[in-house]
């Protein structure tokens, strides 16, 4: 596949499952050395640690916040916790099998996106794989979400950045897969201490604006609560030999 031949989206791909279930098919982890990218609470850090049983993680996320609380984690032994963003990664040249990012590369300010790449470049060995998984900028999760914190711009630019990769042949594309995943909330409350009350973005909304998103999410209730389907992208990349 070239990156010419490289889609942002594949709406005709109804699969859905949990994302764990392709990076643990798709993957080397065993063994291997990984970084990955904006880590957040480390959920996807804790499968791999120890599903994967990989050799080590440095698990690297940018929010000070989040960060001081990953720094509690101490059941993890093959984990390295580190303050840093994608921009500039705390590891040598050629040092990881691995490079994983998790619905982070659009949070990445949008002239940085392309030394990113550069990065990730760098830190992989020859013939390393960079795992980047982005949500397709589609679904009814979207719509809630882009009344206060609209991300279409910042996902176009993170794939015309990936696209751009490999066009240059920074990375090479070994392939991209498309599935979706399960979002549940049990109500309206749930949905503002996980999405609006996270420490990465200051979302601040009016009470109005508030109210607005408080009736589109409770237009998709149901009673089990509200179950979204999100599309997601990844793109998986090599470094070249």
């Amino acid at each position: 596949m070239t990156a010419a031949e490289m889609r942002i989206q594949a709406p005709e791909v109804v699969e859905v499952i949990d994302e764990a279930e392709l990076y643990l098919r798709l993957l080397p982890l065993a063994s291997a050395r990984i970084v990955e990218l904006g880590c957040g609470a480390a959920a996807h850090t804790r499968t791999i640690a120890e599903k994967g049983k990989p050799a080590s993680i440095l698990a690297c996320e940018v929010d000070s916040i989040q960060h001081e609380k990953n720094l509690a984690v101490d059941d993890l032994p093959t984990v390295t916790f580190r303050h840093a963003g994608a921009q500039a990664i705390p590891a040598e040249d050629g040092s990881a099998d691995l490079v994983m990012m998790f619905k982070s590369l659009h949070h990445v300010p949008v002239g940085d996106m392309d030394g990113v790449m550069r990065e990730i470049h760098r830190v992989l060995r020859p013939g390393g794989l960079a795992y980047i998984s982005e949500p397709v900028y589609a679904g009814e999760f979207n719509e809630v979400v882009r009344l206060f914190h609209d991300e279409k711009a910042v996902r176009e630019a993170a794939f015309a950045a990936l696209r751009k990769a490999v066009e240059q042949g920074v990375l090479e594309l070994a392939g991209q897969y498309f599935f979706n995943t399960r979002n549940n909330f049990a109500d309206f409350s749930e949905f503002e201490r996980r999405i609006l009350g996270v420490t990465h973005t200051q979302h601040r909304l009016s009470p109005e604006l508030l109210q607005t998103v408080r009736e589109k999410f409770e237009g998709f209730m149901g009673p089990e609560g509200a179950r979204f389907v999100m599309p997601m992208r990844v793109d998986l990349l090599r470094r070249p030999d």
